[in-house]
């Protein structure tokens, strides 16, 4: 019955039929998991007296007449007279002829609209019609009204009278949870829950309807994170090396460090070395926003694994940060017997040789490096420690990878601030450590959105600062000029800014379409102080640190999102000096307003990322592809509840099966939505 294609099931267009498969709706299944997307409180009708030209109303009443007249123009309008029980009003129809058939006198019907002034009277002009039936529920009006996204000639109101009579086959469908998952949460039954988020009887019903729909959504992306868990588990045999923390090894390192450690350092640090002194193999990211010294803390656990005579490697996503992580621990553990090495793409064939041959015979100590670390021909004496930078640069194939170094402890970064609900959802299969906090003393950067009209003298600003020694950045959306969006590229503005703003500047052009070694001396420049502004596209985003660098502007900020915007922002205030991010805007929504707002009033990027999330949903935050969340149409990831509620029932059927095969309906679902995450 589900599985019946809709081609023979409605009357239509064989157009329709064609615009609905296109977006992968074909069989009577599809329409009906075609979920609304928003609800209309049309439940209230009012009455002719209380119509106004302030808000749409409902009315309930008859057409007394109808008449058709044909308007200069060779196009037909339609006049009716419409009455309740307060009195009438004139209604008038443009190029809906169809509608007198709909028509007879005295036919009951639903009208929705505003009142307009016609002819010195009040008018109903294109109202939105219902015919009232006898023995069927209104569809439009009178209810808590589904909205579903339209799309060409496919209209909520076509889709709609459409869904409505094939109602009675929700009953067909399957369900999908085990039965004690449903009693255990109390949810509203599959069948049940599908037929009321379409029709739902009242506002109650809806909520428990989305509620369990939520859940199911989110049950089977905790599953498929656990799943993976669970996998990655199966394919390592054996145990992990298990540390030695020893006191007078932890004081030694501290004493290395200029500062104290904050508090949330310290935790972190705590869950870390209780993870590593176990023979059951660290998976844990380390989340922190920009600047809360989650490198001081990896590179203890490294310092750690050395002091235990065995090798740890750290994994970067470009070779300028894996570079800047190599010289911070030359830096670092300069007066100590370590022996530390970089393996970069770019090294010369007997440079690679020589590292290779040094991981192989355990001369090498510690190792930082790109993805050329993780490639066949690597191979460690007694690797014990792989700490990933930036870990949503790489890939649950590549994690997999640095698991046949014989199992060792995983620890991952990120600068990329992520709410806690998130986070679980996404990297569930990790341990998850938060270091929310600052060290003492960072000075703020201080955020403007500068109108265009003070344009000139942000340039002129800006300028003094570079005089008086500081550096800047100016990023932009795009690399080239683009017909199709009007925004504002890379090249064309280096170009106007050296030209005709800055001609007495040293600037320099960075892009992502340059060859690697190219954007490496053109950051190692502007670090050296070779150049004075740095005109770049979203490249810099995970950059190296230039402490002088004390100004970023950003161009056509409404095109980035929050967390992207925190992101680059965090590529100044490394240093002593006071820094400044400037926000230049196109549009004036009213969504890019309050996200400017946000930006200039919040600096924690936690809070900022809560923020985005709520305005644009994970997807557009975060990229599907790269956080494998599916298109949620139920659930909401900002619902602590919902969350923990499906984790917690994640958990049970792991617990149950882990395999998940006494669970084929959701398992074939964990398939569908989940397959190999990029995360």
């Amino acid at each position: 019955m589900l599985d019946t294609p809709l081609s023979s099931l409605i009357r239509t267009t064989k157009s329709r039929i064609s615009t609905l498969e296109s977006r992968g709706i074909q069989t009577l299944r599809d329409l009906l998991l075609n979920l609304p997307w928003r609800y209309a409180d049309e439940t209230e009708f009012g009455t002719v007296e209380q119509l106004n030209a302030l808000e749409p109303m409902s009315v309930q009443g008859e057409v007394l007449k109808v008449s058709s007249i044909k308007t200069r123009n060779g196009k037909y309008m339609l006049r009716g007279v419409f009455s309740d029980e307060t009195g009438k009003i004139d209604v008038m129809w443009f190029g809906q002829a169809y509608l007198k058939q709909v028509f007879a006198k005295n036919q009951k019907v639903v009208l929705t609209g505003k009142v307009k002034f016609a002819s010195g009277k009040k008018t109903m002009v294109s109202p939105k019609v219902e015919v009232v039936k006898v023995n069927q529920d209104l569809m439009h009006s009178g209810r808590v009204v589904p909205v579903y996204h339209e799309f060409e000639q496919i209209t909520s109101k076509w889709l709609r009278e459409k869904i409505y009579p094939l109602l009675y086959a929700t009953k067909f469908f399957e369900e999908n949870l085990p039965l004690a998952i449903v009693d255990s949460f109390g949810l509203m039954p599959r069948s049940e829950a599908l037929s009321q988020v379409h029709f739902p009887d009242n506002e109650e019903s809806l909520q428990n309807a989305r509620h369990r729909l939520g859940f199911e959504e989110m049950l089977v992306i905790q599953l498929g994170v656990l799943k993976r868990k669970f996998d990655l588990k199966s394919n390592f045999e054996g145990n992990a090396k298990a540390l030695l923390i020893k006191k007078q090894w932890c004081d030694q390192y501290l004493d290395l460090l200029p500062f104290e450690l904050t508090a949330a350092q310290q935790k972190a640090l705590k869950e870390i070395l209780e993870d590593v002194a176990s023979l059951t193999p660290m998976s844990r990211l380390v989340e922190g926003d920009v600047g809360s010294g989650k490198t001081v803390v990896a590179f203890m656990a490294m310092f750690l694994t050395v002091c235990n005579k065995k090798q740890a490697m750290l994994l970067a996503p470009t070779e300028i940060l894996a570079l800047q992580h190599y010289k911070n621990a030359m830096k670092m553990f300069k007066d100590l017997n370590i022996n530390a090495q970089l393996l970069t793409g770019s090294m010369t064939k007997k440079q690679k040789e020589q590292v290779k041959m040094g991981l192989r015979t355990g001369l090498i100590d510690m190792v930082f490096g790109t993805h050329a670390l993780i490639q066949d021909t690597v191979d460690f004496k007694d690797l014990a420690l792989a700490v990933i930078d930036e870990q949503h640069r790489f890939g649950v194939s590549q994690r997999a990878f640095i698991k046949r170094f014989g199992g060792p402890h995983m620890l991952s970064m990120t600068a990329t601030p992520i709410p806690r609900t998130l986070a679980l959802t996404i990297y569930g299969d990790q341990d998850l450590s938060i270091i929310d906090e600052k060290p003492a003393g960072r000075k703020e950067i201080i955020t403007r959105a500068v109108p265009e009209k003070k344009r000139n003298e942000a340039y002129d600003w800006i300028r003094s600062q570079i005089q008086s020694g500081r550096q800047a950045y100016v990023i932009c959306p795009l690399v080239e000029d683009s017909d199709a969006i009007e925004s504002k590229s890379v090249t064309s503005e280096f170009a106007r800014l050296r030209q005709d703003v800055f001609p007495d500047l040293k600037l320099a052009l960075l892009h992502g379409k340059m060859k690697p070694k190219d954007k490496d001396q053109i950051m190692l420049d502007f670090k050296d102080q070779k150049t004075d502004i740095l005109v770049s596209t979203t490249v810099i985003e995970v950059g190296i640190d230039v402490p002088n660098s004390s100004i970023i502007v950003i161009e056509d900020a409404d095109r980035f999102g929050l967390a992207q915007l925190h992101q680059l922002r965090g590529r100044v205030g490394r240093g002593e000096y006071q820094s400044y991010c400037f926000l230049f805007v196109n549009s004036f929504s009213e969504s890019t307003r309050e996200r400017m707002r946000a930006m200039v009033n919040f600096t924690d990027g936690f809070k900022l990322s809560e923020i985005d999330l709520d305005l644009r949903g994970p997807g557009e935050v975060y990229g599907f592809r790269q956080s494998g969340i599916p298109d949620l149409k139920m659930a909401s990831l900002t619902d602590a509840k919902l969350v923990k509620a499906a984790q917690e029932a994640a958990e049970l059927l792991m617990q149950e099966d882990p395999t998940l095969e006494a669970f084929p309906h959701l398992l074939a679902e964990v398939y569908k939505g989940v397959k190999e995450i990029d995360l």
